[in-house]
């Protein structure tokens, strides 16, 4: 009788034992990671971004536990990229170029569709005079879309280290012209800078070369609106003197410098295109023209690859006597 007694104990605590052990070994199972890498690296229709990250040396910052969002080009959208600029493959890309256009692609934090407005946000590129990070316009009025160019059709994957979602299109590095054009604001703008088959400003400004960098100053559609009413003579934009609107133009862009917000000072004179203005940050940033004429900068470092923009809320002009 003993010995059954003691037999029923020594079953007893090896079941004990092994119900712990297992225990133990349930709570050190490592759940397999889902990183941004991960889920680029598991889905074959970004196989292409999984090679652009390996090549860029990439892949391991999108595998780790900084949270990041990724808008993340498909396939297709990496081959249209190819065709468009010229390249037989992936690599033939200059990877320095590679990078910076991966880069574009991602935003630091989270950011779901419902965080998105529209508006400027910030990339992980940069301009290379003053590695300033470069700028990205989001549109939210119809879906999102990106810099003009690029709609999200999969958006809020979620992943551990962040969100992804997915675009149709490569988000090539911006200049001042892409934001131009993608940001309804600048329409007029755009407009006088096209209006004569003679102007070269598209072509100008779109350089990634000398005489870029550029810092342009750019006035709102309603900077236009109120220049129009001013002038005398003037009912729209086509009124306006070709060669006054010429010497306009060359008032908001200054070549070879990137000037940031943080660089302009009271009483700072610009020198453009064509003729000076001045800067004044007393009372908040603004400037006076040759005519006495103020007006605020109302965004400031909206950062393209070949220059900056600040939007101004009034039309700068020359000397008009």
């Amino acid at each position: 009788m003993k010995k059954k007694k003691t037999f029923i104990l020594v079953a007893f605590v090896i079941s004990l034992f092994t119900l712990t052990s297992c225990s133990d070994d349930d709570n050190n199972v490592v759940a397999p990671s889902n990183t941004i890498a991960d889920f680029v690296a598991a889905n074959s229709d970004f196989s292409s971004l999984g090679a652009a990250l390996d090549r860029a040396g990439l892949t391991g910052v999108l595998a780790g536990t900084t949270d990041y969002t990724v808008f993340a080009p498909n396939n297709a959208a990496f081959d249209a990229f190819l065709t468009a600029n010229g390249f037989a493959n992936l690599e033939a890309v200059p990877t320095d170029v590679l990078t910076q256009v991966l880069l574009n692609h991602v935003v630091s934090g989270i950011n779901t569709s419902s965080d998105l407005s529209t508006g400027y946000i910030k990339t992980l590129a940069i301009e290379a005079t003053t590695e300033n990070t470069l700028s990205m316009y989001v549109n939210t009025s119809n879906g999102v879309v990106l810099n003009g160019v690029s709609t999200v059709t999969t958006a809020n994957v979620s992943v551990d280290n962040g969100v992804i979602h997915a675009v149709n299109s490569v988000i090539d590095l911006p200049t001042v012209v892409t934001f131009a054009t993608a940001d309804s604001t600048f329409g007029s703008l755009v407009a006088a800078l096209t209006r004569e088959s003679s102007f070269t400003y598209v072509a100008t400004l779109s350089t990634k070369t000398s005489p870029a960098p550029f810092t342009v100053f750019a006035p709102t559609d309603q900077a236009f609106t109120d220049l129009v009413a001013e002038l005398d003579g003037v009912n729209s934009l086509a009124d306006i003197p070709t060669a006054t609107l010429e010497a306009t133009l060359n008032t908001h862009v200054v070549a070879q410098a990137n000037v940031l917000a943080s660089t302009l000072t009271d009483g700072m004179m610009v020198s453009t295109l064509g003729a000076d203005f001045t800067i004044n940050t007393t009372n908040g940033a603004t400037f006076t023209d040759l005519n006495g004429r103020t007006g605020n900068i109302i965004v400031t470092d909206v950062q393209a690859v070949n220059g900056v923009i600040h939007a101004i809320d009034k039309v700068i002009l020359p000397s008009l006597e």
